[in-house]
């Protein structure tokens, strides 16, 4: 969660809303990525869709089930969904979104039982540095 934690640091820096993934496969990093909406003018270059889809690439295949992703901010439905498509392993976040998430907010997309892959979940890893840095980012725009 450390390398996820740097990269939203660097995406704070950046002007970006300060998220931050890192996608594992065997205890070594196969991707990494931060959220470059802004910088890329695409709605859709959250974090974890730039790492899921750079471990795609990485990787050979679009099936990530013996990757573990690290995020620094719970999954939006849109993430979420990509997560079950790409059938990664493991999910860590840091902190929970009751506002925009979709794992233990909003949709709880991996409780539905249309879901065809649920990851298992693991949160709360740096949740204090990760909630305190989005409460900063977002202070300093009001």
């Amino acid at each position: 969660m450390r390398h996820a934690l740097d990269l939203a640091h660097a995406a704070a820096a950046a002007g970006e809303v300060p998220v931050g993934a890192v996608m594992m496969r065997d205890g070594v990093v196969v991707a990494t990525s931060a959220n470059a909406m802004r910088g890329g003018i695409d709605p859709t270059a959250h974090a974890e869709m730039l790492a899921i889809r750079r471990a795609a690439e990485a990787i050979g295949s679009e099936r990530l089930d013996q990757c573990d992703l690290w995020v620094t901010l719970e999954p939006c439905a849109m993430c979420a969904g990509a997560i079950a498509l790409s059938r990664v392993r493991r999910l860590y976040y840091a902190a929970p979104d009751p506002k925009g998430g979709a794992v233990a907010h909003g949709p709880m997309l991996f409780s539905q039982p249309t879901c065809h892959h649920r990851p298992e979940i693991y949160t709360g890893i740096g949740e204090g540095e990760a909630a305190a840095m989005l409460r900063a980012f977002f202070s300093e725009r009001r």
